[in-house]
């Protein structure tokens, strides 16, 4: 499993992840944490798609993971004024294969760092999620505010810098 391929999705591609998606947020739902993503329907899919720069990551046409920006100056921007990582799911028939491990990597690297320029990606998480966070802080993330946006849940916001601290890219 090396040969991936990442591209935007088109509206084409919402049922596919709309599957996928449910399918990838079953857990999310069972913790009764209210994600957009966990209820999704294809209508709001498909709005992702259209509103956001929506990626697929596939291995020989089949989706494997999909993950979501969200610009600052889209319509729903993240708190830091820099891309947001939104509705990042794996396939869960793959098991632990690193591949949501490539598709962070692919994103925060190839697409918010060298495409967009940008020195800092965000994401934000449930609080009450058992694991995702600790996740995110291994993977370099640094929790930085707490907001309770009337879901039910405790979303806490995480901030990557992607660039070296001179804040000089290329050297």
């Amino acid at each position: 499993m090396s040969d991936f391929t990442y591209r935007l999705a088109v509206k084409e591609d919402a049922p596919a992840l709309l599957d996928l998606t449910l399918r990838a947020y079953k857990p999310i739902r069972e913790l009764g944490i209210n994600f957009a993503a966990a209820t999704a329907d294809l209508a709001l899919v498909e709005s992702n798609i259209r509103n956001h720069m929506c990626f697929i990551m596939e291995e020989s046409g089949k989706p494997l993971a999909t993950l979501t920006l969200r610009m600052p100056w889209g319509p729903q921007p993240g708190p830091f004024g820099v891309p947001h990582i939104w509705w990042f799911a794996v396939d869960p028939d793959l098991g632990r294969k690193g591949i949501g491990s490539a598709m962070l990597s692919w994103c925060e690297e190839t697409m918010v760092r060298d495409t967009l320029k940008s020195p800092a990606v965000s994401l934000g998480t449930a609080k009450e999620h058992p694991w995702l966070g600790d996740m995110y802080v291994r993977r370099g993330y640094v929790p930085i505010m707490e907001k309770d946006l009337g879901k039910g849940h405790t979303t806490i916001f995480y901030k990557k810098e992607l660039l070296p601290e001179s804040g000089e890219m290329g050297r």
